[in-house]
């Protein structure tokens, strides 16, 4: 008997049972429900033409957070609610102040991205609760929305106005209860056109489902699964959902470490991390992709997915974390590096997942830095990142950590590198020397994003750079070394 899919949308609670578990969510508005406010750009999670707001209820706390509806997954909506543009009218017919900004500002011609770039914009003016929003904050909510034709200066000026507005109220207590109401306590299972997708609720629901389906897929934010359905038309069969697993939510310090379990969402994990690296990491948190995808995402899942150029896996290596993997047998800590045995091959045994990653806090002596180089600031795919992590004595290197991501088949250490500096004196003949030595640890590829010679020679640039913010005599400060400190 399989269960249906329940959510709160346009005031009342909507009900699913034929649709496949496959379907998107932007599918399911457009094609099933008619509501073709949300559009259809990219469908790959880009463009933001298809933002919508999704609230849910995490430990009994309401989150409110604007995702791409094309990725996410039909099925994921159970138990939550679901908000596109056709909400933000009144009642009375009167526009709501996301919506009056824009028109007063000129905040759209064609008009084609204007409902994703409303959805973004009602997603942080509800987070600002009448609050104005300052530009990096804008910034940010915008970094998943493209305009091609109105340009960003009226719309972010339509993110300014919309404050000073009359306010419009939303009754989050009314949507708690109608969240509560429509809250499952046990596994749920939607089956339909000879797929099931799984829904557990415990961490020990988790552990037997994937025991009796160990070749099911199991999703977490859809952000690369998503693109798996919608750009490669793969067959997906069994799915289990890990969005429903509270366990895997936490955020907890242990033994010096500070552990974010699986389903903690990137956006979520970077706010954490940042309270202890906040001017190591709070630039790559603003590069990682976009807001909607950070929404979504999460970091067990970009640590799973193990991709060569995935930017969370150098700087995790550089510190030394651990990846928590989780089976009918028990728990099973390996040092992340360790868990990448080859292009997109993991040491995960059989009915194993990852329920969480162990980050090491700052330690007294450990200099941290972690770059990323792409062609656009925000929402971009790193054609090289780098991370590094070194302990000094006085002016000598004591240990030394380096990790990069877009120049090998895995997120990998330069071990050749990291030998020649330990024991020796953190000065640029030190430098020269390990510079040149990552070409002997690297033999990076050419593509789309970069040639190999780029590759190479940014990355021995970003070891000069880290050398320059870290030398014993006259270190440089941050801004002087990034092209991006006149944003600030």
């Amino acid at each position: 008997m399989s269960d249906s899919i329940r959510f709160y949308y346009r005031g009342n609670v909507h009900e699913v049972r034929d649709a496949a578990p496959t379907q998107t969510v932007l599918q399911h508005l457009r094609e099933d429900l008619h509501c073709t406010g949300t559009k259809e750009g990219c469908a790959e999670g880009d463009c933001g033409a298809c933002t919508v707001v999704v609230g849910s209820l995490v430990k009994g706390q309401l989150e409110l957070k604007a995702v791409n509806s094309c990725i996410q997954l039909t099925p994921t909506l159970d138990g939550k609610a679901l908000f596109t543009v056709e909400d933000l009218q009144q009642a009375d017919g009167a526009l709501h102040p996301v919506q009056q900004a824009l028109v007063e500002c000129h905040g759209s011609q064609c008009g084609f991205c204007t409902p994703g770039f409303a959805m973004s914009l009602w997603g942080m003016y509800l987070k600002q609760d009448g609050r104005r929003a300052e530009r990096k904050q804008i910034d940010d909510c915008l970094s998943g929305n493209l305009c091609r034709c109105t340009g960003y200066r009226p719309i972010i000026e339509a993110a300014q106005r919309m404050s000073e507005l009359p306010k419009v109220e939303f009754d989050r207590a009314a949507l708690v209860q109608q969240l509560e109401a429509l809250k499952r306590d046990k596994l749920a299972i939607y089956s339909a056109h000879g797929q099931a997708f799984m829904a557990p609720r415990t961490l020990d629901e988790l552990v037997a489902l994937r025991a009796a389906n160990p070749a099911a897929v199991l999703l977490a934010g859809s952000t690369d699964v998503g693109l798996w359905i919608t750009k490669q038309m793969r067959e997906l069969g069994d799915i289990i959902y890990l969005g429903h697993v509270d366990a895997l939510k936490n955020v907890r310090s242990v033994d010096g470490k500070l552990e974010i379990g699986a389903g903690v969402s990137l956006n979520d994990a970077y706010e954490a991390l940042c309270q202890h690296y906040p001017k190591e990491l709070s630039e790559m948190w603003q590069r990682f992709a976009s807001l909607p995808i950070r929404n979504a995402g999460t970091l067990g899942g970009n640590v799973a997915n193990g991709s060569p150029i995935g930017d969370s896996m150098p700087w995790l290596i550089a510190l030394g974390a651990e990846i928590v993997l989780r089976g009918q047998a028990g728990v099973r800590v390996l040092a992340l590096e360790d868990f990448y045995l080859d292009y997109m091959k993991k040491d995960l045994q059989p009915g194993e997942f990852v329920q969480a990653v162990r980050v090491p806090l700052p330690r007294a002596g450990v200099q941290f830095r972690t770059y990323k180089l792409a062609k656009r600031f925000d929402q971009d795919i790193s054609a090289v990142c780098a991370a590094f992590a070194f302990t000094f004595d006085g002016d000598t290197v004591a240990d030394a950590r380096i990790a990069f991501g877009g120049m090998a088949a895995t997120p990998k250490r330069a071990a050749q590198a990291e030998a020649l500096l330990k024991g020796r004196r953190w000065d640029e003949a030190a430098v020269q020397e390990a510079m040149q030595a990552l070409a002997r640890d690297y033999a990076p590829l050419s593509d789309m994003r970069a040639s190999s010679a780029y590759r190479m020679k940014t990355a021995q640039n970003l070891l000069r750079r880290y050398w320059l913010e870290t030398r014993g005599d006259a270190p440089l400060a941050a801004e002087a070394v990034n092209a991006f400190a006149c944003r600030a």
